[in-house]
């Protein structure tokens, strides 16, 4: 199955958490399923529904494929470490997400489609690939070429360092140029969900 491209409100409705980028996401007021009647109460799940839902919100949140979710899964696996924070750590510190963490971005999903058209540059190399795995001291800058344009010029409006997590910073806010400074703090992981309930899940 490919990646999920219909109304992404619907599925925030459906797990009855946000998983947009949305600051108006309908979750917000209506943190329950969609449907005629309203809340119902809660629905009975049971233990491998539960952790299924907590592995496909991760997907969702982050736009993977589940080869790739596994991949991932497996790699922090063999890490040292709590294997959840280790998941999570991959998934923040992914060239997409890094770009959307530096407000370069609204979205995920704009930020992905940056990287996908050659916008992004690493080190001063042009990456295309979303997944590309960011290191501590890397270098992340907008392509000169691209960076006068209209949507980056409303971008650099939006920044604000102080705002930024504590893994990334801004060099030069004019040319858009960041730096990875470190690894994501456990409290500066994107929350919302139970990563035990996906560890159990692939442990079976």
């Amino acid at each position: 199955m490919g990646r999920y491209i219909g109304p992404k409100h619907r599925l925030c409705r459906q797990y009855g958490t946000r998983l947009c980028d949305s600051p108006r996401c309908p979750v917000i007021r209506r943190a329950y399923r969609p449907g005629q009647h309203g809340p119902k109460g809660p629905q009975r799940i049971s233990e491998y529904g539960t952790q299924l839902r907590e592995k496909q919100k991760v997907k969702k949140i982050y736009g993977l494929f589940e080869r790739q979710f596994r991949n991932y899964y497996l790699k922090a696996k063999s890490s040292k470490g709590d294997t959840g924070e280790n998941l999570m750590k991959l998934l923040e510190m992914r060239l997409d997400n890094t770009i959307y963490r530096l407000k370069f971005s609204k979205t995920r999903s704009a930020a992905r489609q940056s990287v996908n058209h050659g916008h992004i540059m690493v080190n001063g190399k042009k990456v295309t690939i979303p997944s590309y795995q960011v290191k501590s001291g890397d270098h992340i800058s907008i392509k000169p070429s691209v960076a006068e344009k209209v949507l980056f010029k409303e971008v650099k409006k939006g920044i604000d360092p102080k705002e930024l997590p504590s893994w990334l910073s801004i060099e030069d806010k004019k040319d858009l140029v960041a730096k990875v400074t470190g690894i994501p703090a456990h409290d500066e992981i994107q929350q919302g969900f139970d990563t035990s309930m996906i560890i159990e899940f692939y442990s079976r």
